[in-house]
């Protein structure tokens, strides 16, 4: 009897185990980093990798940030001599290196000193900028006036200041999803500041949803369209949210366009780049597109089929118009 009956109990177990499989449950993270917010959901390992993330964060914000005064970039541009850079800090670097060649010149980390003059670094902006005060600053501008030599960068002149901001958000997301991956994660979506990496598919193989913003220079937040992804690294770039006006009205915007070190409005409002890409790369693209303007961009993505984008600009009437490839 013993017998028979553990043998119908076992069986019903396996039957029960049949009938309702166990749920895939998912972990959310969200937190602050880079001076904006971050979400992270994913699947597979149901470990909270919370502590270990925010270390990662820690680790590039101690060799990138600006607006860290004791971090290695910062002891860089106060002109410290022998810093040695670690593989954050050479990888963003040559990375930049890489996207300044490809883009002639368009998208530029040496444009520090611009960015503090025009007021959206983290040094004091200039009360008075003129033609003749951005030509002297943009001899200090140019990465092919910068170079790493045993793990020291090398600076043409004392006052190239370094300004990874334009790229240090999808960095971030690649060392994120790394590591995920190294932990045997397949499923996940990670979104900081608006930037955003996807691999692999949520539950029952639905594609990861991303909505793109509509370009409101009021401060609000509205969708203009919804993108279905999954493996690809998606970010944008826009001017229509932070810019600043001057005491005469002028209105500046935070893309600094490195050929004539100006932060001038163009029609061009916005640019997202997807592809199948570290999402570095993406956010560098989509910054050397804002500078570039319309018209340039189109002409550079005629060689870049792999990029996938979305262009929105205000057409001669004025009206919000979409251009994708």
């Amino acid at each position: 009897m013993c017998k028979r009956h553990c043998l119908i109990v076992f069986f019903f177990v396996i039957i029960s185990c049949k009938k309702e499989p166990p749920k895939t449950n998912s972990i959310q993270l969200q937190g602050s980093v880079f001076g904006t917010t971050y979400s992270i959901i994913y699947y597979d390992i149901h470990i909270d990798f919370d502590k270990e993330i925010n270390q990662l964060f820690d680790q590039i914000n101690k060799a990138t940030s600006t607006y860290i005064s004791s971090s290695d970039i910062s002891r860089i541009n106060k002109g410290e001599k022998g810093v040695k850079v670690d593989s954050y800090f050479r990888e963003i670097f040559f990375k930049s290196e890489k996207i300044f060649e490809e883009t002639n010149g368009y998208f530029d980390p040496t444009v520090g000193s611009l960015v503090n003059a025009w007021g959206f670094g983290p040094e004091k902006s200039l009360s008075e900028i003129d033609s003749s005060k951005v030509k002297e600053l943009l001899q200090f501008t140019g990465f092919e006036k910068v170079s790493i030599e045993d793990d020291i960068v090398i600076k043409k002149y004392p006052e190239i200041y370094f300004d990874f901001n334009s790229i240090a958000k999808g960095y971030g997301l690649d060392v994120v999803s790394r590591f995920l991956e190294s932990q045997g994660v397949k499923n996940y979506l990670i979104e900081i500041g608006g930037e955003v990496k996807v691999k692999g598919t949520k539950p029952k193989g639905k594609l990861w949803t991303v909505q793109l913003d509509n370009p409101n220079s009021d401060g609000t937040r509205s969708a203009y369209t919804y993108l279905q992804l999954t493996n690809k690294s998606m970010a944008s770039s826009g001017n229509y949210r932070k810019y600043r006006i001057a005491s005469n009205g002028e209105k500046y915007v935070h893309t600094i366009n490195p050929k004539t070190g100006f932060a001038t409005e163009s029609n061009l409002l916005s640019a997202t780049v997807i592809a199948e890409l570290d999402c570095a790369d993406v956010d560098a693209y989509a910054t050397a597109f804002m500078a570039m303007g319309l018209e340039k961009t189109k002409e550079f993505l005629e060689k870049k089929p792999e990029l996938k984008v979305i262009l929105i600009y205000l057409n001669d009437q004025g009206q919000f118009t979409e251009f994708r490839n």
